[in-house]
């Protein structure tokens, strides 16, 4: 009991469980169809993992999947989770017939960003409308299931209906943003060689326009396959001339095909098996050409609607604005809150543009009921003394979510204390690899600071040392034990799965090990992600998580921000950890700082955590999704070539780590 009260941390919010939600709906049906007694959170998460096969078969038909085939099997259990196991055997679905399954007058899309002075909405109706003659204007192009469409494209309407009308068809559906480079493009798109693209002419960002056609141009020339570039006018002002891309139209051309004798087309539904390709997603590519992700229909499907549905309690009420580019898993995390009927907020361009209140405004002009974004963004905006809770009423918002790397204990004070109080702040976690969540926000439970709320029903997860015993309030691998729906089906190019088994089941034979530290609180269930496994860091015989350093070295008001990584001898004799700080503004770089620094380590941690150099540095490199690209740090100051710097969004930046006379002496190369 003392070591639970220890681990104990500040409850920051508890939910109202007078009111019946959906996950309680949910388990009052399991209680009644199988006999159990399942009263609290952790009693159904128990059971739905050691039960996964009727929990999975349980949210399809409370989420109600259309389908126009029954399935004979939900899961052949003598397969384990390494044998990548089929999901719902016999069954026939559309992805974008399931989104689309409102034909109404309803807001289903929110869309503006920055440069544009107003909202755009399209209801239900409209958006199948526009979907059937995207899709008729493919069709009239050639494009069949299983064809690849890809988008170069900002996070705007016609993303959206670009992707549903690629999955009507059955087609395949890959996209990427306009901030990444040309080489980053490559790499993964001529993988799997598309037949259609769609860009735009330019995009604005902080505060400027930048043309994306020279981008594009070089882009298409890269992909020989591409029977067709269409392009449309993202910014008006900004002329555009096609004639240097080849087999190039405007978006207007396009559709012309799809629209004969002035007549609406037919919206046709091409009825596939469950795990069917919908999306391909890339790995992150810093450490080499990126793997290319194939993702299901049925189990990305299935998988978010548990997500929106049971975790976080979405009605056709609510209204999802999450902060992402159209290259990010959670742009198509949040299109899917269509299935529930719920309305998509889409914003393109600076969140800090022209304010750092954009988003505050857009909530309280349009009534957003749940603001996701990074946890990076949430600390920039304390670190501006941004006090929404003085300057706005926020009276719909209910829930913040938060991903892209750990949520800092200070955020939750930030959110509470000056955002507002009545909202549940969700840090969630799972990744591209599963194209949704292994944890993160939970209706029925309390938040506490620096803590995911719990792990997500079905996910039978579990932190491990490396021996493969399960161990709590310490760091640990974090392992996936049973078969879920959104593991991908397959990587493209990789017919024997060879890749696909090296990536998750090497460490831990037939165990899903997703490459994360994570720390399981035993007195709350709440976890602590420690960061990236693959970048350990292993002073002395001691392995540790960088993230670890990250909670206390942010903290200090001086530091704007920080990378932690590993230097070894050439001989592999010795390791040792060298921390880079990136100074906030007016803020100096001195021996008191770092004495104060050492001591906040030693004193929250260990002295074994204590980083051995401590230096300044002008800026940290990370990837376009947000995430600090610490491998590629480690192999600057090691002189190693870093040849992958299409997914950063500051590559210059990886130039600042060769050649640092502090840290030359002690490793030769």
């Amino acid at each position: 009991m003392d070591a639970e009260r220890e681990n104990q941390p500040k409850m920051m919010w508890q939910p109202d469980r007078s009111k019946i939600t959906q996950m309680d709906e949910l388990r009052n049906q399991i209680n009644k169809k199988f006999g159990v007694n399942l009263e609290t959170y952790h009693q159904f998460h128990k059971w739905s993992c050691e039960n996964y096969s009727q929990f999975w078969e349980e949210v399809w038909k409370f989420t109600d999947v259309i389908h126009s085939e029954p399935y004979d099997e939900v899961i052949d259990k003598n397969k384990g989770i390494a044998e990548i196991p089929e999901w719902f055997h016999g069954v026939r679905m559309n992805f974008a017939e399931n989104l689309l399954r409102y034909d109404d007058d309803r807001i289903s899309v929110y869309s503006t960003g920055e440069g544009q002075a107003e909202v755009k909405t399209k209801t239900f109706h409209q958006l199948r409308h526009d979907v059937s003659i995207y899709a008729a204007a493919m069709r009239a192009l050639g494009i069949q299931t299983g064809d690849r469409v890809v988008g170069y494209i900002p996070n705007c309407e016609e993303a959206v209906i670009a992707m549903l009308a690629t999955a009507s068809i059955g087609a395949i559906w890959s996209s990427t943003s306009p901030d990444f480079g040309v080489v980053g493009v490559l790499e993964r798109f001529s993988q799997i060689r598309p037949k259609l693209i769609f860009s735009v002419n330019a995009v604005h960002y902080n505060g400027k326009i930048h043309n994306h056609m020279e981008k594009v141009e070089q882009v298409v020339r890269g992909l020989p396959d591409l029977e067709k570039v269409v392009i449309f006018p993202f910014v008006k002002e900004s002329k555009f001339d096609l004639c240097h891309i080849p087999n190039s139209c405007s978006l207007e051309q396009f559709l012309s095909d799809g629209i004969k004798q002035g007549r609406q087309p037919e919206l046709k539904f091409e009825q596939v098996p469950f795990n069917h390709p919908l999306y391909i997603m890339y790995s992150s590519g810093t450490t080499g050409v990126p793997k290319c992700m194939v993702h299901s229909v049925g189990g990305t499907l299935l998988k978010h609607l548990e997500e929106h549905r049971i975790q976080s309690d979405m009605t056709r009420d609510d209204i999802m604005l999450y902060y992402t580019t159209a290259g990010w898993m959670m742009w198509n995390w949040l299109v899917s809150v269509l299935a529930v009927g719920a309305a998509i907020f889409l914003y393109d361009g600076s969140p800090l543009i022209p304010t750092p209140n954009i988003f505050w405004d857009l909530i309280d002009k349009s009534g957003i009921t749940i603001l996701g974004t990074g946890a990076k963004w949430l600390s920039v905006l304390e670190e501006k003394n941004v006090k929404p809770k003085e300057t706005h009423s926020l009276k719909s918002l209910r829930m913040i979510l938060s991903t892209g790397s750990p949520l800092k204990p200070q955020s939750y004070e930030y959110v509470y204390r000056d955002i507002k109080q009545d909202l549940l702040l969700g840090s969630i976690s799972g990744g591209t690899d599963i194209i949704a969540c292994f944890m993160g926000q939970n209706i029925t439970l309390p938040v506490y600071k620096g803590e995911i709320q719990s792990m997500l029903l079905g996910c039978d997860m579990n932190s491990w040392d490396e021996t493969g015993k399960p161990v709590y309030n310490t760091s640990g691998e974090l392992v996936c034990l049973k078969p879920f729906p959104s593991m991908p089906v397959k990587f493209w190019n990789d017919p024997d799965n060879l890749k696909y088994h090296r990536a998750y089941f090497d460490k831990f034979p037939g165990v899903w090990a997703h490459g994360d530290y994570c720390l399981i609180n035993s007195a709350t269930g709440g976890l602590i992600m420690l960061g990236r496994s693959d970048g350990t860091l292993n002073p002395n015989g001691v392995r540790f998580g960088s993230a670890e350093i990250y909670h206390i070295v942010e903290s200090f008001k001086e530091i704007a921000d920080s990378v932690c990584v590993p230097q070894r001898k050439s001989d592999g004799s010795e390791e040792r950890v060298i921390l880079f700080l990136k100074m906030a503004p007016g803020s100096e770089f001195n021996k008191d700082l770092i004495t104060s620094l050492k001591s906040s380590v030693r004193t929250y941690l260990t002295s074994r955590h204590v980083p051995s150099m401590i230096l300044p540095i002008a800026d940290i490199p990370y990837t376009i999704s947000g995430k600090k690209v610490e491998i590629a740090v480690r192999q600057a100051i090691h002189g190693e070539d870093v040849l992958q710097r299409g997914a950063f969004s500051n590559p210059s930046s990886i130039d600042l780590y060769y050649n640092i006379p502090d840290i030359q002496g002690w490793v030769h190369t």
